[in-house]
C-alpha cells in the first residue's frame, strides 16, 4: 500500500507497503494452531500434576517444567503480537531531485565517535570519517564532527592526514561513481581500476593510500607524531604532558572549514567542514560514556553549522551507500508523511562476517523481518549507529499538528576561528551541571543503552521513526569474531534493555497512551530477554537429569498429549528456518544462530538479569564495556574456518561447559540406563527428554570440540574444564529417590 500524494498534488518521495493479505492471514492462522499447542501444553501440565505418592524430585521438576513453559508460551505471544503488522519503505530519491535544488536541501551534521585508540585503530576510524565525506551531497552542506572521548593526539594526527588525502579520494569517488567509498573498504576489494578511470590514476591514489596507512598506523605504534605536523594544525598545541584519558582540556580544532574556497579539492571544488571534538573530562566528573559524547557534539555543531538534520555513525561503520543522505531526506522532505519524523534508522550489517557464520553473524532475520514489524508499530528503535535525525526533536521539541521545520536555515557567515572559542566552552564538563541535558535534551543519560531511552522518549513526545533497509546497505561494520566478546556485547545490551523495563523508562509506563500498545510490546520483547535466561537453564537442565535417574515428564509417544509438545516444537523451528532462509541465511547459519541463542540466554542474559538485580540492591554500579575492534590473526583464521573463540577463563564459559558436559553425561548414561532396564516401553515414557538431551548435545560440538580435541590456544582452558567438572559430578552421581 504506497503512500498517498501530498495536497499539493506533488507524488510522495517515500512509500510504505505491507504484504500481500493472504500471506498475513495464513501467517495468522498458522499461529493460531501454535497457540492452541500451548493452550494444549498447559493444559496436560494441570490436568496431569505427579500423584502425592511421587517423590519430592519429579513435584518439583514438573512445577518447575509447567512455570519454564508458561513463560515460554508468554513470550512466544509476545513476540507473535509485534510480528503482525510488518511494513517496508521504498523511496524516490529522483523525486527529491526534481523537487529541491541543491541550494535548497538542508544541511547535514554527521557525528563519528570513537573512544578508545589502541580497541579502535586511527586508521579504522578514519576510513570511516572519509567514506561520510565523500556522500554524494553538496559538500557546503556537509559537516563531519569526530569526537575523540580519549583525547588521542594521535587521532588528531590521524584525521590531519585524512582531511588532506580527502583532497583527492573525494573527486575521485565523485568522478568515478565509486562504492563503498571507505578507501580502505574499497581497495580491499578492487583489484584494478574503473573502466572509466585511467590505470595511473588510479594506481596514484592506491599508493596514497598505502602511505597514508603507513604513515598512521607507524604513529600508532610509536606513540609520537611528526614534530613537522605541530606547526600545521594549532590543535596539536593543546596537549600538555599532564593529560590523560580520563583527564584532559576540551579541544576543538577545524581541520577543514567547508566556507573557505581555499580548502578545495584538487579539482577546485569545496569540501566538507571537518572537525575534531575532544570534550572536557575531569576524574571527579560523570562523563556518561558516548552519550555524553554525542550530547557535547549536538552543542559544539549547534554554533559551527547548526544543520537540521544529523547522522551518528560508530566508528566502525563505514558507509556503504553513497546515496543514504538522499534516501533518509526522501522521509523528512515529504510535505504530507513526514512532518513527524524524528528520525530514520538505518539496520547494523558487516562486512566480516564469512559464509555459514559460526556466531550467526548477519542478523538477516532481524533484519528483514523483526525491524519492519517494530516500524509497522509506527516506532523503529534508535540503535546508536547509521541514524539520521531531525535536530529539533533528539533536542526535546514535543511535536504539535502546526509543527513545520524550516530546512532553508541561514549559512554561517562568521569565521570558524571565531567560533572555536565559544564551541570549547560547550564542550566543558560542568557545562550540563544544572540543566536539561541528558534528561530531556540530547541524548539520555542513566541507562547503558542510552541511545534506545533517547528514542523511545522522543516517540512518546509525539515523534515517529521509521526503519530504511536498501537493496544496498547504507553503512557495513565490524562484528566481533570471538565469543567473549560477542557475550559480553550481549550482556551489556541485556542489562540496559532490563534496567529499562524495570525503571521509570518502562514502556509501559513512559509510553502509556503515548505510543501504539503494540510498540510498547515490541520494546519488552528485548527488555525481557534476560529473563529467558532463568527458564531457559531450566529447561536445558532439569529434563536431562530427570532422564539420567528415570523420571518422566513428558507425556508417551503413544499418549494424545504427546501431539501438542511435538507440534509446537516442529512448527515453531519449521516457522523460524524458513524465515531465515526466506531473509537469506543458509540452514547452517540457522543452526549456529540457534546455538548463540542458547549460549546467550543461559550466560549473558544469566549474568545480566544477576547484575541487574544486584545493582538494584546498591551492590554494584553501571559500567560501560567497549568492544574491541582489533582481532588476533591466529584467532581470525580460527573463525574463518569455523571455529569458535574461548581462549580465557570466563564465568559465560563455565556455564556453558557445565550444561554441555551435564548433557552429554545424561545422554550416555540414560540412555544406557534405558536399553539394558526398560527397552522399548523405557523409550516410549523418556523419548521427548532423549530428544532434547540429544538436541543439547548437537549444539553443543563447538563446546566438546573446545574442551577435548582443539590444541589451539582458542580452546577452552583448563580451569574451565576442572570448575564444570566439579559442578556436573555431583549432580549425576548424587542418588535420587526415584518414585515416577
Amino acid at each position: 500500500m504506497a503512500g498517498s500524494s501530498a495536497p499539493s498534488g506533488r507524488p510522495p518521495l517515500f512509500a510504505t507497503e505491507k504484504p500481500a493479505r493472504v500471506a498475513a492471514y495464513a501467517y495468522r492462522l498458522f499461529a493460531g494452531t501454535v497457540l492452541a499447542g500451548l493452550f494444549l501444553i498447559c493444559l496436560y501440565r494441570a490436568m496431569h500434576l505427579p500423584p502425592r505418592s511421587s517423590s519430592s524430585a519429579r513435584w518439583w521438576a514438573w512445577l518447575g517444567l509447567s512455570a519454564a513453559e508458561l513463560w515460554f508460551g508468554f513470550y512466544w505471544v509476545l513476540t507473535l503480537s509485534v510480528r503482525l503488522s510488518p511494513v517496508y519503505r521504498r523511496v524516490f530519491p529522483d523525486r527529491l531531485t526534481r523537487r529541491y535544488k541543491e541550494e535548497e536541501l538542508p544541511g547535514v551534521d554527521i557525528f563519528v565517535c570513537t573512544a578508545d585508540p589502541t580497541l579502535e585503530p586511527p586508521m579504522l576510524v578514519i576510513s570511516t570519517v572519509l567514506s561520510v565525506m565523500a556522500y554524494d551531497y553538496p559538500a557546503e552542506k556537509l559537516n563531519i564532527y569526530l569526537s575523540d572521548d580519549a583525547g588521542s593526539v594521535i587521532t588528531l594526527y590521524a584525521l590531519y592526514e585524512a582531511s588532506e588525502f580527502a583532497k583527492h579520494w573525494i573527486p575521485f569517488c565523485k568522478k568515478y561513481k565509486v562504492e563503498p567509498r571507505s578507501p580502505a573498504a574499497y581497495f580491499a576489494r578492487a583489484d584494478s581500476p574503473p573502466d572509466i578511470c585511467g590505470p595511473k590514476e588510479w594506481s596514484t591514489l592506491k599508493e596514497m593510500h598505502k602511505g597514508l596507512t603507513d604513515r598512521v598506523n607507524s604513529v600508532a605504534n610509536s606513540g609520537k607524531i611528526p614534530e613537522a605536523s605541530e606547526y600545521k594544525v594549532m590543535g596539536f598545541t593543546q596537549w600538555n604532558e599532564d593529560a590523560t584519558y580520563k583527564d584532559h582540556p576540551s579541544i576543538v580544532q577545524v581541520l577543514i572549514d567547508g566556507n573557505k574556497r581555499k580548502t578545495a579539492d584538487i579539482d577546485g571544488n569545496a569540501l566538507p567542514t571537518l572537525a575534531y571534538i575532544a570534550r572536557e573530562k575531569k576524574l571527579q566528573e560523570d562523563h556518561h560514556f558516548k552519550a555524553g559524547s554525542l550530547n557535547a557534539l549536538i552543542r559544539v555543531s549547534s554554533v559551527i553549522s547548526n544543520s537540521p538534520i544529523i547522522m551518528n555513525v560508530d566508528c566502525d561503520m563505514y558507509s556503504n551507500n553513497s546515496g543514504s543522505i538522499r534516501d533518509a531526506l526522501c522521509f523528512f522532505l515529504d510535505e504530507e508523511q513526514g512532518q513527524d519524523i524524528a528520525f530514520v534508522q538505518y539496520p547494523q550489517n558487516f562486512e566480516n562476517v564469512v559464509h555459514n557464520d559460526i556466531y550467526g553473524n548477519p542478523i538477516n532475520t532481524v533484519n528483514e523481518l523483526d525491524h519492519p514489524c517494530l516500524d509497522g508499530w509506527g516506532g523503529m528503535c534508535y540503535y546508536g549507529t547509521g541514524c539520521f535525525h531531525r535536530r529539533e526533536a533528539l533536542c526535546g521539541r514535543i511535536y504539535s499538528e502546526d509543527y513545520k521545520e524550516d530546512w532553508s536555515k541561514a549559512v554561517r557567515k562568521t569565521e570558524v576561528d571565531e567560533l572555536e572559542g565559544t564551541a570549547r566552552s560547550l564542550a566543558t564538563c560542568t557545562y550540563e551541571h544544572n540543566t536539561l541535558w541528558g534528561i530531556e535534551k540530547g541524548v539520555r543519560y542513566g541507562c547503558p543503552l542510552e541511545d534506545v531511552i533517547t528514542g523511545l522518549q522522543i516517540q512518546c513526545l509525539g515523534w515517529r521513526s521509521v526503519y530504511y533497509n536498501p537493496a544496498r546497505k547504507g553503512f557495513l561494520g565490524m562484528a566481533p569474531t570471538s565469543l567473549g566478546q560477542i557475550l559480553v556485547q550481549h550482556k551489556r545490551w541485556t542489562e540496559g534493555f532490563l534496567q529499562i523495563s524495570l525503571s521509570k523508562y518502562s514502556p509501559f509506563l513512559l509510553g502509556y497512551r503515548k505510543i501504539k500498545l503494540g510498540l510498547q510490546m515490541g520494546y519488552s520483547v528485548c527488555g525481557f530477554w534476560a529473563l529467558n535466561s532463568f527458564p531457559t537453564l531450566y529447561y536445558v537442565t532439569i529434563p536431562s537429569l530427570c532422564f539420567l535417574n528415570g523420571i518422566s515428564l513428558f507425556p508417551q509417544m503413544t499418549s494424545p498429549w504427546f501431539v501438542p509438545f511435538a507440534y509446537v516444537v516442529v512448527a515453531a523451528y519449521s516457522c523460524s528456518l524458513v524465515e531465515s532462509l526466506r531473509c537469506g541465511d543458509t540452514a547452517v547459519e540457522w543452526w549456529n544462530s540457534q546455538r548463540m541463542w542458547l549460549f546467550r540466554r543461559i550466560s549473558s542474559y544469566l549474568l545480566a538479569a544477576i547484575d541487574t538485580i544486584r545493582r538494584m540492591l546498591g551492590i554494584s554500579e553501571s559500567g560501560f564495556a567497549l568492544t574491541a575492534k582489533v582481532t588476533d590473526s591466529e584467532a581470525s583464521e580460527r573463525y574463518k574456518k569455523g571455529m569458535m573463540e574461548f581462549g580465557s577463563f570466563s564465568l559465560m564459559f563455565v556455564i556453558m561447559a557445565t550444561v554441555a558436559l551435564l548433557n552429554l553425561t545424561c545422554m550416555l548414561f540414560g540412555v544406557a540406563r534405558v536399553f539394558l532396564h526398560e527397552g522399548a516401553t523405557g523409550l516410549e515414557a523418556f523419548f521427548l527428554q532423549v530428544v532434547l538431551c540429544v538436541l543439547l548435545v548437537a549444539i553443543n560440538f563447538p563446546v566438546y570440540e573446545a574442551l577435548f580435541l582443539r590444541k589451539d590456544s582458542g580452546r577452552l582452558p583448563a580451569s574451565v574444564s576442572l570448575v564444570s567438572f566439579c559442578i556436573v559430578l555431583p549432580l549425576c552421581i548424587l542418588p535420587t529417590n526415584i518414585q515416577i
